[in-house]
């Protein structure tokens, strides 16, 4: 199931991407102001060139003044420089809260996402019984007949497991709705790729080398174990199928663990007794508490951003803030925001989650710098009663 590791992740890389979007904002500003003393080649009277370069050149520096201060930018004696400028930051705060709410819809649709590729891959066992059927019919046209050592699949097109997947009715309804079917040109390809490995494996041609039992639930588990074979070998590792599903999602490898712990579950839960109406497995314990979990801490760490920033500048010793990478920097503002907002997560839990998370996303030297921040910069808060934990199992400040 989902886990608060990977909604921190999804934050993470929402509020990376949004400031990242902010950077082109501001450019974007400062053309408009470009744009507004551009030379107008088509005037009766030549344009002052000069004059045009000194007024971009002044409307230019009292932005970036702004965006540096956040102090509103004082009159100057030229109109059209005030009126530019105004006009710029109007725009680039506008484009701001448009991107801060773009990328906060982003963030759920990333974790959301999740439970349509687990239930995507669902649908594979009979995406690759069609591709069992395309070459039974290619090699049936073949004027020759069959190959020598073509496999009989028989086995795998009877698969009880399979046919009990496909029944279920839930997945046959979100499948219809979600459109979820293997149904697309490139992974259907990397389908019949799999197959081929597939082909060569011992664990597989054994299975459909052999017969059936006469004792249905036995069968039945026979069955369930070679369609998790399937699913471990080729779908979560082998070549075709991972390649396929890492260029169709750039977040696969972040999600791969979560979505085949829901997928192996899933078969768990689908013994030989299951009935058509076995509800599937759920994104998380509880969708609706994990996602006001991770909207509250995208929005207030955007709210807290300024204030992050001078405590990460006042503990940072014989360094400019502004030299931090911005992605320690965006983990340390999360750290700080969770430690203050959520009074039931213990502070060493939010300081050890946000020190994994630089170790894989940021650099080597990160992981010591989060770690020494954040352990300070704790104790400062729990000292002057900004971070006060309480609920069961917690003591206050720990």
């Amino acid at each position: 199931m989902l886990n608060r590791r990977l909604l921190r992740i999804k934050v993470m890389q929402s509020l990376y991407s949004y400031h990242q979007a902010v950077g082109a904002d501001l450019m974007l500003a400062q053309d408009r102001i470009a744009a507004a003393f551009e030379p107008d080649l088509t005037a009766k009277e030549a344009p002052d060139r000069r004059m045009l370069e000194g007024q971009r050149k002044m409307g230019e520096a009292q932005l970036r003044d702004w965006y540096r201060t956040g102090n509103t930018p004082e009159k100057t004696d030229d109109k059209a420089v005030d009126k530019a400028v105004t006009d710029a930051i109007n725009s680039f705060q506008n484009q701001v809260k448009k991107d801060g709410e773009f990328y906060g819809g982003q963030l759920l649709v990333g974790a959301e996402s999740i439970h349509d590729q687990y239930l995507h891959l669902l649908n594979l066992p009979v995406a690759l019984l069609g591709v069992l059927e395309e070459e039974q019919s290619r090699e049936e046209r073949r004027r020759l007949g069959p190959r020598e050592n073509a496999l009989d699949t028989t086995r795998l097109h009877k698969n009880k497991a399979i046919v009990k997947l496909m029944a279920n009715e839930q997945l046959q309804s979100q499948t219809i709705r979600r459109k979820l079917a293997w149904e697309g040109n490139e992974e259907l390809e990397a389908l019949r790729a799999a197959w081929e490995e597939m082909k060569t494996d011992e664990t597989l041609r054994a299975y459909l080398a052999g017969k059936d039992i006469d004792q249905p639930e036995m069968d039945y588990d026979t069955d369930l174990e070679i369609l998790r074979h399937i699913y471990k070998d080729f779908v979560f590792k082998g070549e075709a199928l991972p390649r396929q599903l890492e260029s169709d999602d750039l977040n696969w490898e972040e999600n791969r663990p979560i979505i085949r712990n829901l997928v192996l579950k899933t078969l768990k839960m689908l013994p030989f007794a299951a009935e058509p109406t076995q509800e599937l497995m759920n994104l998380s314990a509880n969708w609706a508490d994990d996602r006001e979990f991770a909207e509250t801490l995208y929005k207030q760490t955007l709210i807290e951003d300024d204030k992050m920033e001078k405590l990460i500048a006042g503990s940072v010793q014989n360094w400019d803030v502004d030299r931090v990478a911005l992605l320690d920097k965006i983990i340390l503002k999360m750290a700080l925001t969770e430690m203050q907002l959520f009074r039931g997560i213990p502070v060493k839990v939010t300081i050890n989650e946000y020190i994994e998370i630089s170790k894989l996303y940021s650099t080597p030297k990160s992981k010591q710098f989060v770690n020494g921040i954040l352990d300070k910069l704790a104790q400062d808060l729990a000292a002057s009663g900004d971070i006060r934990k309480s609920g069961r199992g917690l003591l206050d400040n720990q």
